[in-house]
Parts: C-alpha cells; sequence; structure tokens
C-alpha cells in the first residue's frame, strides 16, 4: 500500500492548479507538511456510509408514491428540497418555497420525509471502519467532503463513530457549497492545508471525481468498499 502511494505521488503532475489566482495555487514538488504520507478525500456519505432515503418513508405511503417523491431523477423532487438544506437553505423555508410550486400534498410527503430523516442513516457499510484504520495505520491523512448537514451527522454520531479517523471534515450546509461545485474543493485543499498532488479524491459520482482531476487531483470512482481495499492493496 505504501509503496503505490509513493508511485502515485511521484506520477503526479504539477502546475495544474493554473486556472486558480495566484493565493489558491499549490506546490506538488514537495512533500506535503500536514500529510507527509499523502491524504485522501472521501465524498460523504456515498463511499464510506450507508444512507438511504427510502428509510424515512417506507411504510408512511405506499410505494409509488415513495418512488415519485424520491425521483433522483425529477428535479423538482425530494433531491431538490434536500439539496438546499445541504446548501444551508433553512429547511422550513424550504419546504415553504417547495409548497408553492408542487402544492400541499406532496410538499407533505416531503415535510414526514425530513422529519424521519435520521432514520435515512444506516451506519457505515460494511468493512469501512477497518479500511479506515488500514489506510490511517499506512501513514495517510483522510478526510471529508460531506454533502449533508452538521445536524445529520451529529444525531447519527453513534453509529458513524469511526469517521473519528478522519482529520477534518467540510460540511456543504456550513460553506454554502456542494459537491458539484469546483469551490467546495478548492476550499476543502485551502482549510485542510493540502496539495492536490497528494491527494486522493474518492466517491460514485463520475462528475464529482472529474472534478478533482481538473483541480489536480487523483480521483478515483468507487461503488463499494471492497473495490476500496482492493485499489490500496495493489
Amino acid at each position: 500500500m505504501a509503496r503505490q502511494h509513493k508511485e502515485f505521488q511521484q506520477g503526479s503532475g504539477q502546475g495544474v492548479l493554473d486556472d486558480l489566482p495566484g493565493e489558491d495555487k499549490f506546490s506538488d514538488d514537495r512533500p506535503d507538511p500536514v500529510a507527509p504520507g499523502g491524504s485522501i478525500l472521501f465524498a460523504l456519505p456515498g463511499t464510506l456510509v450507508d444512507w438511504d432515503p427510502r428509510r424515512a418513508l417506507v411504510g408512511q405511503y405506499p410505494d409509488g408514491v415513495v418512488d415519485m417523491v424520491l425521483d433522483p431523477n425529477d428535479p423538482w423532487g425530494f433531491a431538490c428540497v434536500r439539496r438546499q438544506i445541504n446548501l444551508g437553505v433553512d429547511p422550513q423555508q424550504a419546504l415553504a418555497d417547495y409548497e408553492t410550486t408542487q402544492g400541499p400534498a406532496v410538499a407533505w410527503v416531503v415535510r414526514v420525509c425530513l422529519e424521519n430523516y435520521t432514520l435515512t442513516v444506516k451506519g457505515l457499510f460494511p468493512g469501512a471502519s477497518e479500511l479506515l484504520e488500514d489506510l490511517r495505520r499506512a501513514g495517510l491523512t483522510l478526510w471529508g467532503l460531506a454533502a449533508t448537514t452538521r445536524q445529520l451527522i451529529e444525531v447519527a454520531s453513534e453509529a458513524l463513530s469511526p469517521l473519528s479517523a478522519l482529520k477534518g471534515v467540510l460540511i456543504s450546509s456550513e460553506e454554502h457549497l456542494d459537491l458539484s461545485d469546483p469551490l467546495f474543493y478548492r476550499l476543502a485543499l485551502r482549510r485542510f492545508a493540502i496539495t492536490p498532488g497528494h491527494t486522493i479524491f474518492v466517491d460514485r459520482d463520475p462528475e464529482h471525481v472529474a472534478i478533482a482531476d481538473r483541480l489536480g487531483m487523483k480521483g478515483v470512482v468507487v461503488h463499494d468498499i471492497s473495490s476500496l481495499r482492493q485499489l490500496f492493496h495493489r
């Protein structure tokens, strides 16, 4: 694992942040003073946390209604409200705005979903806790980029206690940025004082990984803990 990461560092490009203002550029030709062994930046909840929004509505409404409200391809479904809340909009304001366009009946289903939202977090994926410990012991410094709210993380803190292995987590609702915005990644690099050429970004979403790649990180698309473990054990 250590040999693989050393090779990753040596193969990293230089001058990859030429589109940033001068004060936002990072030097990739030196050891990272904050994370000398290299860093891994995990997107949350998708890579480590087992999260299922259906858990908030199962048993409350027929499956057809749940499918309609939680349809990820519907730009005006629950995903719309969740994105606003994850960007820091007050939940009651987000619901009020939603009701004006979608009507009170559908808005009430979304309200129930939000009231039961802590149920959506099942815990860490099997093997995630052991993987985090292995990576930490290998000398890698672990960080998180979370598209969620601090309230949800705190409520689920007992189930997510192994995430304490992360040295720092940037939360979208507190920064008013999400994973579709390159500024969120730039802020993480600056806030954590880590260099992109010594950082691996891990997520399920290829679009997010592409953003990290453009900023000079090594982006990796993974779909489960097993494939992630194989990646770092090559």
